[in-house]
């Protein structure tokens, strides 16, 4: 069979983004992952260990192309001596290990973090691919073309609805759980041909660059996470990475994640400074309208029009769902809508929730305390406990 990764441009634009900053900002730092998978497969994916394996093998054989590199060089945030490190780096495999427990597949990643970070997402798009490789393929993909029309259906009926202030927006944020690369290439090159006005580019950097599409993404959270281990006071990380942020890139990527110790310490730290110095924000866990009303208020305190900033939604979306939210806010804000594997994964078969997270850095843990029960993910429960007295977090996200 063709080996799941085509090239090491096959990532989430925030993968290079993050990379950047941590290697200019701690090139020295060393970092833990771990896969976990959420739900229940419908086989062991422990099962899958040998052809993972393999597939590690020829991840690690990869190197990054003249053309690919030159690419990333377009970008004007991206940095020389960052492309210039991108032209020599390849995967080490002795970084990464795969094993089993009973049923479970355990895959650890750990090393210096500007070796180690980079796997998580070609981890899990291997995964998945892996996994999805044993069902009806035939069966899946016409399925899942004849539910991208009824997503394509349903937005063109959206475009006879009354004009708002603010355009309908979105973006396939779904790489990391897709159905297979194959199917992704698919729904985005449909996706840009029959919905240019609402369709706005993937985070996906190759298919970016092969379809000629905005690359999007700016952090995720183990970049404010692998904060929590850098010497700063404990109550200071999330200023401590904003600020590096803002100096790294100088006004570009200026969407920030709200919610690795939940939204309401975010905006503690959020002030006039950063709300001034960043274009928007980023949901991904709990209730998105109360998430969302919580920005604007915030921003109404601060005395700033709502109306120059943004508000990027990414949790778990659907069309409809995007569409009631843009519905509910296109008034007051600028909009925009990640959707993930409700794009790239949407068959019969249900989807693997999987993720690859940071759990330590500098041998310390580190933890994400989400705003939704079941996301948060950390290895000590006693520095889970003590981030949650520190940032007076709910107890609603305990460890799963």
């Amino acid at each position: 069979m063709n080996p799941v990764v085509r090239s090491l441009l096959e990532t989430d634009l925030y993968k290079f983004t993050m990379w950047q900053a941590l290697l200019h900002s701690h090139p020295g730092a060393d970092g833990e992952y771990e896969f976990r998978c959420r739900n229940q497969p419908a086989y062991p994916l422990a099962e899958l260990k040998d052809d993972v394996e393999r597939e590690l093998e020829h991840l690690c054989s990869l190197m990054f192309t003249e053309e690919e590199v030159d690419y990333l060089r377009g970008l004007r945030f991206i940095k020389s001596d960052f492309a210039d490190f991108l032209t020599l780096f390849r995967f080490q495999r002795k970084f990464i290990e795969v094993s089993t427990d009973g049923p479970h597949l355990r895959i650890r990643a750990a090393g210096p973090i500007v070796h180690v970070m980079g796997f998580e997402i070609f981890v899990l798009y291997i995964v998945n691919e892996l996994y999805f490789r044993r069902f009806d393929r035939e069966a899946a993909i016409a399925e899942a073309r004849v539910r991208l029309q009824q997503k394509i259906d349903e937005l063109r009926a959206f475009e006879q609805e009354p004009k708002r202030a603010t355009p309908f927006e979105f973006f396939d944020f779904g790489v990391r759980r897709r159905f297979s690369g194959e199917w992704q290439d698919e729904v985005v090159a449909t996706l840009a041909r029959e919905l240019p006005q609402f369709f706005k580019g993937t985070s996906n950097v190759h298919l970016a660059r092969k379809y000629g599409l905005v690359p999007i993404g700016t952090m995720a959270h183990e970049y404010l996470q692998a904060y929590q281990a850098f010497g700063v006071r404990l109550r200071d990380f999330q200023k401590a990475a904003l600020e590096d942020w803002v100096q790294e890139y100088r006004g570009d990527l200026g969407t920030a994640l709200t919610d690795v110790v939940g939204m309401d310490a975010f905006l503690a730290d959020f002030d006039l400074y950063f709300a001034k110095l960043f274009d928007g924000l980023r949901h991904d866990s709990g209730d998105p309208v109360e998430w969302g009303e919580k920005a604007l208020a915030h921003y109404a305190r601060l005395r700033i029009d709502a109306r120059t900033k943004r508000l990027v939604f990414s949790d778990g979306l659907t069309v409809p769902k995007a569409l009631d939210l843009y519905r509910h806010f296109a008034d007051r804000t600028l909009l925009g809508f990640g959707i993930g594997t409700k794009l790239t994964n949407d068959t019969p078969y249900p989807a693997l929730n999987i993720v690859m997270k940071l759990v330590q850095c500098n041998g310390q843990p580190v933890a994400k305390l989400a705003d939704t029960a079941g996301k948060s993910m950390c290895t000590d429960e006693t520095f889970l406990a003590y981030l949650r007295q520190v940032f007076n977090h709910p107890e609603n996200s305990r460890n799963p």
